[in-house]
C-alpha cells in the first residue's frame, strides 16, 4: 500500500508501507478519497509546527470511503460504502476536559498527521466514532469539512452577537473560516492580510469588504471603518508571534481576543494595557462533534460555496514537487487538495 511520508522537514516521498490491518471492535476500515492540505501541513513541512516528530505520514482534513466495520454497539449513522468526513482528533474520553464536553482539547489529545500518522495514504483504521456521513456534500468539500470546524469553533468561543465587529487577523484557510462563521454568526466581519490576493479573494468570495492592508498602519484603517473605534472581537489567525501579540492593540475596551493560530514559543503583552480594557482571551483549539454537526448542515443548506476556496491539485505521484510550491505566496494557493481516486 502506498502512503506519503514526511520523512524529515522539506523531505517528502512516496512509499510503501504495511496494508491496515481488518477493522477491530469499534473500529472502522476507510480508503482514502481526497486529503485538504493545511497549515498544519505547512509548518511541519518546514519544520516548525507544534506537537509533531518526524517521520510521519501527514493528513488530517479527509474525505474517505467506508470499506468495512468492526463489530461495535455503537450507534452509526453510517454503513459500508459511505462516503464520510473524518473527525481527526483522537481523545481519551477519560481526563477532565473529555468529561466536561470539550474532547478538542483532551489532556492526552493525538491528532491524525500530527501525533499519529494520518490519512496520505491509501486506506487506515479509526474508531467508529470519528466518521461522519454527510448526504450531498461533494467528496471534495467533505474534505474541508474539518479545516471549516476550526473557523466554527473559534466563532463559537467568540459568543459573538449581533453587533459585534470582528477583525479576522490572516486570510489564510483557517482565517477564511473563522471569517465564514463570524459571518454567519452574525458579526460585522473585516479582514486584515499582507497579501494583497486574499483580500481580493475575501471581498470576491466571501463577500466581505471592509479589507485592511496589514503593512501600512492597521488601527488607522481600523478606525477609520469603524467610526474611530476598535472591534469587540479580534481573532488572529496567523501563527505568527508577531501577528499575534500585536492583535492586543487592536481590541476594543471590553473586547475580546480570540487566538487561533499558534506558535512554538512564548508571547508576551503589556499587562497595563490589557488590564486596562478589561480584555478577554480565549484560545481556540481543534473543534467539538458539535461544531462538525453544524459545519456539515451549513454545506448540506448551501450557505457556504466552497468551489473557487480549491486553488491547487495534486496527486500521491506529484505531490513531492508540488508541496514545495504552496509555501510560497506567489504561487497563490488558497487551498491545496490531494486526491488518492487515480493512484497508479
Amino acid at each position: 500500500m502506498k502512503a506519503i511520508v514526511l520523512e524529515e522537514p522539506f523531505q517528502l516521498s512516496l512509499r510503501e508501507v504495511a496494508e491496515p490491518a481488518k477493522a477491530g471492535r469499534d473500529e472502522a476500515l476507510a480508503r482514502v478519497k481526497r486529503v485538504g492540505i493545511c497549515g498544519t501541513d505547512l509548518h511541519a513541512f518546514g519544520g516548525n509546527q507544534n506537537f509533531f516528530s518526524y517521520p510521519r505520514i501527514m493528513g488530517h482534513e479527509l474525505a474517505v470511503e467506508v470499506l468495512e466495520i468492526g463489530d461495535t454497539d455503537r450507534p452509526l449513522d453510517y454503513t459500508a460504502g459511505d462516503q464520510c468526513c473524518v473527525i481527526p482528533y483522537m481523545n481519551c474520553g477519560a481526563c477532565v476536559a473529555c468529561r466536561r464536553g470539550k474532547s478538542n482539547c483532551c489532556a492526552d489529545m493525538q491528532v491524525l498527521g500530527v501525533h499519529i500518522d494520518g490519512g496520505m495514504r491509501e486506506q487506515f483504521t479509526l474508531p467508529v466514532d470519528k466518521l461522519l456521513r454527510a448526504d450531498g456534500v461533494p467528496v471534495e468539500q467533505l474534505a474541508l469539512v474539518e479545516m471549516l470546524c476550526i473557523g466554527a469553533h473559534a466563532a463559537e468561543r467568540a459568543r459573538i452577537s449581533d453587533g459585534d465587529n470582528a477583525l479576522v487577523i490572516g486570510a489564510g484557510p483557517i482565517g477564511l473560516a473563522t471569517a465564514t462563521f463570524a459571518k454567519i454568526a452574525g458579526a460585522d466581519v473585516m479582514v486584515m492580510e499582507m497579501n494583497e490576493a486574499r483580500l481580493d479573494f475575501c471581498a470576491e468570495a466571501l463577500g466581505i469588504d471592509k479589507l485592511i492592508d496589514a503593512g501600512k498602519d492597521p488601527i488607522t484603517q481600523i478606525q477609520q471603518l469603524l467610526g474611530g473605534e476598535l472591534p469587540t472581537l479580534v481573532f488572529d489567525c496567523t501563527g505568527s508571534a508577531g501577528s499575534m501579540e500585536a492583535a492586543f492593540d487592536y481590541v476594543a475596551h471590553g473586547g475580546s481576543l480570540v487566538l487561533v493560530g499558534h506558535i512554538k514559543g512564548d508571547l508576551s503583552f503589556s499587562d497595563p494595557h490589557f488590564h486596562s480594557r478589561e480584555m478577554t482571551l480565549l484560545a481556540s483549539r481543534n473543534a467539538t462533534p458539535t461544531d462538525f454537526a453544524r459545519v456539515i448542515k451549513c454545506l448540506q443548506l448551501g450557505a457556504i460555496n466552497l468551489d473557487p476556496w480549491i486553488t491547487h491539485r495534486a496527486a500521491p505521484e506529484t505531490i513531492a514537487d508540488a508541496f514545495p510550491t504552496w509555501l510560497d505566496p506567489a504561487t497563490g494557493v488558497i487551498k491545496a487538495m490531494l486526491s488518492f481516486d487515480q493512484l497508479q
